[in-house]
């Protein structure tokens, strides 16, 4: 196994790649998100930075870059426990890191005020791009973080899919942002949301508990699904090689 600082340093690099990407696709523009508007762009951009990083970084860390995820394979029993602080703690300092450099660029811009960009930081009610209100925004934060784990954790078990899981999981991410900048600007991601939160301040950091809660629940939630799902399949081919259980 690959010595936890090089992990660690791998999975900060990653998601600072990621949120660099990501969220500079929609700071760094000068349209700004608006009823769907350039939605589709921020979407492949966060797809293809976290697809780039799985190929490129996987093999190191495991490719987490999200500390939903991280927790996710924790409670799945497929990363150790004594790792999961650091690791998240890595991920949410890499995520600082981007953030820090996007300020920088942006503020090369002309009028940039960094308050009224709103910095491509999650929200919702007032702050989110088509206004919609808090339990739109924990269900769909949930669900699709839910999904994402469950989908990363699928990919991860299949030991022939190393090529094309890293396609899966960022063509996956592509869907989800493209589902959820309409309600929240896209999180799925506690690290990106506070990196970006911290910089914005005031609102930002109020309502970053959500973006805390919902991701983090989604992870949880799929990686006990997965955990049980994995025992009854593992059950099942345990028993047709012994001779015990049926072919359907």
């Amino acid at each position: 196994m690959v010595a936890l600082g090089k992990r660690l340093l791998v999975e900060g690099v990653g998601t600072a790649w990621l949120v660099f990407v990501g969220c500079g696709s929609i700071v760094l523009t000068t349209s700004a998100v608006q009823q769907g508007y350039g939605v589709l762009e921020e979407s492949l951009a966060f797809g293809l930075a976290l697809a780039t990083a799985c190929y490129s970084l996987g093999t190191s860390s495991g490719a987490h870059f999200n500390p939903a995820v991280t927790v996710g394979f924790a409670v799945a029993q497929r990363f150790p426990v004594k790792d999961l602080v650091p690791y998240i703690a890595a991920q949410i300092l890499g995520a600082i890191v981007a953030a820090a450099l996007l300020v920088y660029l942006a503020s090369g811009r002309p009028g940039f005020d960094l308050a009224a960009s709103e910095f491509a930081a999650n929200g919702f009610g007032d702050h989110s791009p088509a206004d919609y209100q808090m339990h739109s925004a924990l269900v769909i934060e949930f669900v699709l973080t839910f999904a994402f784990v469950m989908i990363t954790l699928s990919m991860a078990r299949k030991k022939n899919a190393a090529f094309v899981a890293p396609l899966v999981i960022g063509t996956c991410l592509m869907l989800v942002y493209l589902v959820s900048i309409p309600v929240t600007n896209g999180s799925i991601n506690p690290a990106r949301s506070t990196a970006q939160a911290l910089f914005v301040g005031d609102w930002a950091l109020d309502q970053l508990w959500l973006f805390w809660a919902a991701p983090m629940s989604g992870g949880v939630a799929a990686g006990m699904v997965f955990s049980f799902w994995q025992d009854k399949s593992d059950r099942a081919v345990a028993a047709l090689a012994s001779g015990q259980g049926e072919v359907l």
